[in-house]
C-alpha cells in the first residue's frame, strides 16, 4: 500500500464529513483488484469487496468494514479526472521509465456513456499505446469526436518521445502535430488523406507514378481468417518539389501501402499513403503502419469484449472517464504478469486465486 499510495500522492479526497469514513486508498486499491477480476460497476465493486475481504484484510486496514456500492460510485464520480489521469502516469513509471518504439495515437468512443436526459455525448478517449511494451502510456478525453484534434496535443505533452516513432490517423494528420512531435524529438509516421488538401494530391500523383525514384521496397503476404492479405510498402526521399511547395514541419519521405486481399468470393485492394519525418526504409516504415492499426486489435477489442467497456453504463460527473483510467491500469497490471495465458484467462485466474491476484498488484 506504500508503493500504491505514492502513485496517487496529491490526489484530492473529494469527500466530506461523515461520507468520508472510508479511507480513499484502499476504497481505490479495492475498485482496482475488483476490475482486476472482471468488476465492471460500484456495484461489482461492492459485491467484490465483501467476497474477498478475508483477503483485503491482510494488506488493508477496513477500519469500518468495506464500503458500500454508492461509496465506490461517489468516489469515482467526484473524483477529479486530471488529478486521477496525473496519478497513472507515476503509476505507469514504476513499468516503463520512457516510451519506446512505435507509439499508436487512436481514439476509441464509451458507447454507452452518453446521458439523453443530460444531453451529455458519449465519452471519447484518446489514448497513446506503446505498440512494443503493449501497454496504455497516457489518456485524454474528450465529449466529441471533433475535438480528438485538441486532444492529441495535451497527450503528446505527457509523454518522452525521444527515440519513438508517433502514428496517427488521417483525422490527427495536422501540421500543428506534426511540429510537435518532432519538437519533443520524436518521429512520425502519418496516414494522409483529402482534409490536407493538394498535399495528398501530390504526393498520390507522385508515387503512383512509374517513372518516380523509390527509395525502398518490402512486401509481405499473410493468410488468415480465409483471406489472403498482400501489403507492398514504398518509400521515396525524393521530397525536393514536395517540400518547396508545402514546406510540411519535419517531412523527410512518403510512403505508400497497397493492400490487397483476396478470398474466396472477392478481391479488393487498397492505398494508403503516409508522411514520414525519417527517411525509414520500406520494412520499417511497414511495422510502423501497421503497429498502428494493431492496437484495434491489442487494445479496443480487449476492452470491449474482455472488459466490456462498451456495454458499461456509468454516465454521471466524472465516472465513466476515472472508470476507464482504472481500465487500464488493471490492463497494463495483467499485460505485465509473466505467466502464460490470454488476458481473458489471467482476468479469471485472479479472480478465482487470491494468490495470483496478490502477484499481480505486487507488482507495483
Amino acid at each position: 500500500m506504500e508503493e500504491f499510495g505514492a502513485c496517487f500522492e496529491g490526489l484530492d479526497d473529494p469527500r466530506t464529513g461523515n461520507a468520508g469514513r472510508h479511507d480513499l486508498l484502499e476504497i481505490l486499491m479495492i475498485a482496482l483488484c475488483s476490475v482486476l477480476c472482471g468488476g465492471q460497476s460500484a456495484v461489482d465493486m461492492a459485491a467484490f469487496a465483501e467476497a474477498k475481504e478475508d483477503f483485503l484484510r491482510g494488506f488493508l486496514k477496513l477500519e469500518h468494514g468495506v464500503p458500500s456500492h454508492d461509496t465506490f460510485s461517489r468516489v469515482l464520480r467526484l473524483l477529479d479526472p486530471d488529478q486521477f489521469r496525473s496519478c497513472f502516469q507515476r503509476f505507469m513509471a514504476r513499468f516503463a521509465d520512457t516510451a519506446q518504439g512505435v507509439i499508436a495515437i487512436d481514439g476509441k468512443v464509451l458507447r454507452r456513456s452518453f446521458d439523453t436526459a443530460s444531453g451529455k455525448s458519449a465519452l471519447h478517449m484518446v489514448t497513446a499505446w506503446g505498440c512494443e511494451q503493449r501497454l496504455v502510456l497516457a489518456q485524454v478525453a474528450t465529449e466529441a469526436t471533433s475535438n480528438e484534434m485538441t486532444a492529441v496535443p495535451r497527450l503528446l505533452e505527457m509523454l518522452a518521445l525521444k527515440g519513438t516513432i508517433v502514428t496517427v490517423d488521417a483525422l490527427n494528420c495536422q501540421r500543428n502535430i506534426a511540429r510537435q512531435i518532432v519538437d519533443q524529438g520524436g518521429d512520425y509516421v502519418l496516414a494522409l488523406k483529402g482534409n490536407q488538401g493538394t498535399l495528398h494530391d501530390d504526393v498520390m500523383l507522385f508515387l503512383d507514378d512509374p517513372e518516380t525514384g523509390v527509395t525502398s521496397t518490402h512486401t509481405t503476404v499473410d493468410g488468415d481468417h480465409g483471406r489472403i492479405e498482400t501489403r507492398a510498402c514504398t518509400v521515396s526521399t525524393d521530397l525536393g518539389w514536395l517540400q518547396q511547395a508545402h514546406q510540411w514541419p519535419g517531412l523527410a519521405a512518403v510512403g505508400t501501402v497497397i493492400r490487397t486481399r483476396q478470398s474466396a468470393a472477392k478481391v479488393t485492394t487498397e492505398t494508403a499513403y503516409y508522411l514520414l519525418s525519417a527517411p525509414l526504409s520500406a520494412e520499417e516504415f511497414a511495422h510502423a503502419a501497421r503497429s498502428h492499426w494493431a492496437v484495434e486489435n491489442t487494445l479496443h477489442w480487449c476492452l470491449d469484449v474482455i472488459m466490456n467497456e462498451d456495454n458499461a453504463r456509468n454516465r454521471l460527473d466524472n465516472g465513466p472517464y476515472n472508470l476507464a483510467i482504472l481500465r487500464h491500469m488493471a490492463l497494463n497490471l495483467i499485460r505485465k504478469e509473466p505467466s502464460s495465458g490470454s488476458l481473458r484467462v489471467k482476468i479469471k485466474r485472479a479472480a478465482w486465486k487470491n494468490a495470483f491476484l496478490a502477484k499481480v498488484i505486487a507488482q507495483i
